[in-house]
């Protein structure tokens, strides 16, 4: 699945081929996607693009009249591309663009998402979202604070979009390695200086992420079609079984929360 620095790598590559250009209209192929694609983006007809922003791993395209909600799912991606290049069996959703491109979203397991929202505070889709990683409201201060009656391991507790939005499976097990921190611990171990060390890791590991393009992990492209890089510089996440790039301990793996998590056991604590 997509996560936050995919998302903000897909948010630059289609901001310069959107905003300040209109959309002439919208061709929906397929608009059976988690939920129905919205009857106003069906609609769409000479819409002025004024902004192209995120919220957590969710897309948002600013209209006069209202937003584009759009959700990337387990393997959605956004190209930008000619406007006579045909659609393929999974491309799902084109929107046209006075330039004679069409930002076009491709989804096999279409479980993605094409929503509107004439008003974004009243959107349940973003309603009850904890703060963005990488902004000053997700603080250490903030992040000791939430840890003080918490006893989920820390992992999952990281993956909680009420705690803060996009901290997902890959990046959670790999700001945990990078702070030294076991995954297994109750939130409420961490110090004040713990909290502080995981918050500014936390901001390093997606920051680098973003730089590298995200991680190619099966389906994930950018809009411009190549892949993220990344994943050449995952330490734990994806290695169980190979040895630490810094102890040499071989990396292990379990489940929290159904899902995997990786981790030294030498280097983290």
């Amino acid at each position: 699945m997509p996560e936050l620095p995919e998302v903000e790598t897909s948010r630059r590559g289609i901001e310069p081929y959107l905003v300040g250009h209109t959309i002439v209209h919208a061709i929906v192929r397929n608009g059976r996607l988690r939920w129905p694609v919205s009857n106003e983006i069906l609609a769409l007809s000479d819409q002025l693009v004024l902004s192209v922003q995120r919220r957590a791993k969710y897309l948002l395209i600013e209209l006069k009249r209202g937003w584009i909600i759009i959700h990337l799912g387990m393997s959605g991606s956004l190209r930008v591309l000619p406007e006579e290049i045909d659609a393929d069996k999974h491309d799902h959703v084109d929107l046209v663009m006075d330039t004679g491109k069409v930002l076009r979203y491709t989804d096999p397991r279409r479980f993605g998402a094409w929503l509107w929202s004439e008003d974004l505070s009243a959107s349940n889709v973003l309603a009850h979202l904890g703060p963005e990683p990488l902004g000053e409201d997700f603080s250490a201060a903030y992040l000791f604070e939430k840890s003080r009656s918490k006893r989920t391991p820390i992992k999952p507790w990281l993956m909680d979009n009420k705690l803060v939005v996009g901290v997902g499976n890959i990046y959670a097990s790999e700001s945990l390695f990078a702070a030294g921190i076991s995954p297994d611990r109750a939130a409420s171990s961490l110090s004040e200086e713990e909290a502080g060390l995981l918050v500014a890791t936390i901001k390093a590991v997606l920051l680098r992420s973003i730089e590298q393009g995200g991680t190619t992990l099966r389906d994930f492209l950018q809009s411009d079609g190549k892949p993220g890089y990344f994943a050449q510089e995952l330490q734990v996440y994806g290695r169980a079984g190979e040895r630490c790039r810094v102890c040499g301990t071989p990396i292990l793996s379990k489940k929290h929360a159904q899902r995997s998590t990786f981790y030294c056991p030498t280097c983290q604590h």
